[in-house]
């Protein structure tokens, strides 16, 4: 993860009556394996937070897309970028946050992909272990609580695309207000709900699975393929892309999926956002016994699909049609 500029500039936020106040770094950081070490968890532990995804606005440029149009055009320098970006955050801790902290903006690459990340850190009290073997305490920054934090994919910006959701921003939750106050000062528009489009697409999949009537074991294959490719996507903050996806789920029809989704109203983009926590609640519920075998998906329980605790009983209310052709075939038999 080669860091090509990094540096942190700290906002200081006394008591309620104390506005925030800027203190800019000078200079950018130096190199170092401790920087390397703190990038590669920062990254780990956005990944697992719920996000909002969206562009900038074409609209309405906003000062952030421009200052760093400048700077990657070499008009501008990396401490200059930050400290404005900075100071449109200094508002957004004045409204809405406690305390201060300190603001690291990273420019880095992973493969061929660069990034810009910037996340608000926070210290929290711990202990440690002297050179003595006694006990002392200790701060340290607390990578999971990140209120403020976002990550753009500079390359993806830059070539302009129309469905790439490069951007993403830390979605709290009760931080609504924040979490727009947030977009807002980096010019961030079209946000995209990353829970309800992965449910979305997690329904469109369901709905692939009973149109294509597959036996049991075919339909778990799909369901892990899916899962699979979804988590590891999210894993890299990445968004999933429907027709990678769909080789996946059918190699023999590459197509198949990608077609059944184009051709029903599910509204989905080529390329969605993954929400880990929805794909971590994506299973199935197996069970067989005495001559009766069923299967759903875990999202289906409660809707399509009711248990009757007291009675022990399961209520299917939407019939797979395979399944009802065969009884109605047999009822007029």
């Amino acid at each position: 993860m080669p860091i090509l500029h990094s540096i942190i500039h700290r906002i200081d936020k006394g008591d309620g009556e104390t506005p925030a106040r800027l203190v800019p770094a000078e200079a950018p950081l130096a190199a170092s394996t401790a920087l390397d070490d703190l990038v590669s968890g920062l990254n780990d532990a956005y990944h697992g937070k719920a996000k909002n995804w969206g562009r900038f606005a074409d609209d309405e440029p906003a000062a952030f897309p421009a200052a760093l149009s400048s700077f990657l055009d070499g008009e501008r320098d990396f401490p200059s970028l930050t400290r404005a970006l900075a100071e449109q955050i200094v508002p957004l801790i004045d409204d809405h946050l406690p305390v201060g902290g300190h603001l690291l903006v990273v420019d880095h690459r992973q493969g061929e992909a660069r990034y810009l990340m910037l996340a608000l850190l926070h210290h929290r009290d711990g202990f440690g272990i002297d050179e003595a073997l006694g006990v002392v305490p200790a701060r340290q920054l607390n990578l999971a609580q990140m209120t403020l934090a976002a990550r753009l994919d500079v390359n993806q910006w830059q070539n302009g695309s129309a469905s790439h959701p490069y951007l993403s921003w830390t979605r709290d939750r009760g931080g609504k207000k924040l979490s727009e106050a947030f977009a807002e000062a980096l010019g961030a528009r079209e946000q995209r709900d990353a829970g309800e489009e992965t449910r979305t697409l997690l329904k469109a999949f369901s709905d692939f699975v009973e149109h294509e009537d597959l036996p049991e074991e075919a339909s778990r294959e799909k369901t892990d393929a899916l899962v699979d490719y979804a988590s590891d996507q999210a894993k890299l903050g990445e968004p999933i892309t429907l027709e990678d996806l769909s080789e996946l789920v059918d190699e023999e029809r590459p197509r198949a999926f990608y077609e059944h989704i184009r051709n029903s109203d599910y509204g989905l983009n080529p390329e969605i956002p993954p929400d880990k926590r929805t794909l971590n609640q994506f299973r199935r519920f197996t069970g067989r016994a005495a001559g009766v075998s069923i299967s759903f998906d875990s999202h289906l329980l409660g809707a399509a699909v009711e248990y009757d605790e007291d009675g022990d009983r399961l209520i299917i209310k939407k019939v797979p049609n395979g399944l009802r052709d065969q009884l109605k075939q047999r009822q007029g038999d």
